[in-house]
Formats: C-alpha cells, structure tokens, sequence
C-alpha cells in the first residue's frame, strides 16, 4: 500500500516489521518477497546503500533458486541499473 502510493521510507519502515516478525511460518517464502519489496521502498526514499542490502539479503536467499524466476529477474535487473554509475537517486 504504502509503496503502490510513493511513500517508500513508510514502505520501508512496515517491511521491515514484516522481516522481524516471522509468526508461525518462518520459512514462508513471503520473508525473502519482503526484502525485494524493501529494496525497492529504499530506492523510491532514495536510499540506494540500504536498497542494496537489502537486494543482497534477498539474492542471498534466492542463490538456489530457479534463474529464470520472474521475481528473481526483476531484482537482478533493478540491481543491475542501481549499481550503475549513472544511477540518480530520486527520493519522494
């Protein structure tokens, strides 16, 4: 909700809620969804050092996973143009 409406410190803030209370299901693959989403609310705050660790945690996570997963594409390409010199952080 908050990162559909451009408020990615906000974002940010309830993924990580998200990442520390894991319930009843621990391994639920939504843990690892909740670090893309945050990197993604870091990029829309304009925080592009915190982004990134969270990507890394999230790539972390994945390493096992199937390469062509579009969610694990998607990532790789947002980190991809992230980490590129000519990336301008635009925070909101």
């Amino acid at each position: 909700m908050y990162l559909n409406a451009g408020d990615g410190a906000t974002a940010a803030a309830e993924f990580q809620r998200i990442i520390d209370h894991r319930g009843i299901e621990p391994t639920s693959p939504l843990y690892p969804l909740a670090h893309v989403q945050q990197a993604r609310a870091y990029v829309l705050a304009g925080d592009p050092v915190k982004a990134r660790t969270s990507y890394d945690t999230f790539f972390t996570m994945w390493k096992k996973a199937d390469p062509d997963v579009p969610v694990l594409k998607q990532a790789k390409a947002e980190y991809a143009k992230l980490s590129s010199p000519r990336y301008q952080p635009t925070a909101r």
